[in-house]
């Protein structure tokens, strides 16, 4: 990963004209407080939605009911389908915002359905651009939700490079 910045992330953004919306599960908060923390973040960021409980994924974000009953919610599907469903739940004026980001995985210490603790989907979509990116990070909770708000900067990233 290259190590990019919260204010790199949303000076690409503005640099496009582009607003953005974060979906978060397993980091509950911590993509979108790196970003508030960069004066002007505003004229980017158009908010978030902390999608902890399965559920919500499906009710705020609108993933598919099948898909999180089949697989559950750390899933690449899922993370792309989150960063779909925020551009519409952030939106404003009826217009999705440009870009959206997701998070959904499992940063311990247990997990709950057997995929190994670390294990972590990153979605993004854009005008051009839907994908997802899987990690499998080490260490703690800590360390695994710190190293996943920087993969989700570098996902971003790359994707508006395109």
């Amino acid at each position: 990963m290259s190590g990019t910045t919260p204010a790199e992330a949303l000076e690409a953004l503005r640099e496009r004209g582009w607003t953005l919306g974060v979906a978060e599960s397993l980091t509950g908060g911590a993509v979108c407080a790196a970003l508030v923390a960069v004066p002007g973040a505003s004229a980017v960021l158009l908010g978030g939605v902390v999608a902890y409980a399965t559920p919500v994924k499906h009710t705020l974000l609108g993933v598919d009911t099948e898909l999180l009953e089949r697989y559950g919610p750390v899933h690449p599907e899922v993370a792309r389908q989150m960063a779909a469903g925020v551009r519409e739940a952030v939106g404003v004026d009826g217009l999705p915002a440009d870009v959206g980001v997701s998070t959904t995985g499992i940063a311990g210490p247990e997990s709950p359905d057997g995929q190994p603790v670390g294990t972590v989907h990153i979605g993004v979509v854009t005008p051009t651009v839907s994908r997802t990116r899987p990690f499998r990070f080490e260490g703690d909770r800590e360390a695994v939700r710190a190293q996943t708000v920087a993969a989700v900067l570098d996902v971003l990233a790359a994707a508006l490079r395109e």
